[in-house]
């Protein structure tokens, strides 16, 4: 029985990619790294650490742990400013009636976000009290594929994995549900999610039935 719902936030909840893209390619620019859409798929469900790594190894740079944390810095003030006019309009379709749906049949939510800005943006959405816990990247020390963000989701709501359902839009996060034993939706293409237990191809198909199919 389904107990609970965890919730990736870029790209489930609402779509703050394209501003995390916007940022990283201003900083790989600097760095005359090339990067764009495609290669940005790498980057989802990263932390800040583990992106910043990716895009140094792809210039084979290899910079100073203070270096690095001046560049995290920047391209985190950048991606601050992109964001700061987010209003609950960029809520994605289909999770405010998703997340009535499961309010009324008793149903927990949680936050698990690698995202270090998770509660300034559920603030600015206005979805801050939607949420049972919230679990985001300052509060865990290995990111996605690790599915620590997701067990401490599951701990923090009382449930185990395996009465929780991960909802994901990422192949790190994906991978992070399954090693947690957690039950997983992907919310995308099913090619790039092939590992989850269900694919959708957005939030608008997020139905309380669709649980019955995850065997």
């Amino acid at each position: 029985m389904v107990k609970a719902c965890i919730f990736d936030m870029d790209g489930v909840i609402v779509d703050t990619a394209v501003y995390h893209f916007k940022a990283w390619r201003r900083l790989a620019d600097e760095l005359s790294i090339d990067i764009d859409e495609h290669f940005n798929e790498q980057l989802k469900g990263l932390s800040r650490v583990d992106s910043l790594d990716v895009i140094l190894a792809k210039g084979n740079l290899d910079l100073d742990n203070h270096t690095k944390l001046l560049l995290m810095e920047k391209k985190n003030n950048w991606y601050l400013e992109y964001i700061e006019d987010m209003t609950e309009k960029d809520i994605l379709p289909g999770i405010t009636a998703f997340f009535q749906e499961l309010k009324s049949a008793g149903i927990k939510t949680a936050l698990g976000s690698s995202s270090k800005n998770a509660v300034k943006i559920l603030q600015m959405i206005g979805m801050t009290d939607d949420f049972d816990a919230i679990i985001d990247g300052n509060q865990v020390t290995f990111s996605k594929p690790d599915p620590e963000v997701f067990l401490k989701g599951a701990e923090e709501i009382g449930v185990s994995p395996s009465e929780a359902v991960v909802f994901e839009d990422a192949q790190a996060g994906v991978q992070a549900a399954k090693a947690g034993k957690f039950k997983c939706i992907g919310v995308g293409e099913q090619s790039m999610l092939s590992e989850a237990d269900l694919v959708i191809p957005d939030m608008n198909f997020a139905k309380i039935e669709l649980f019955s199919k995850l065997s």
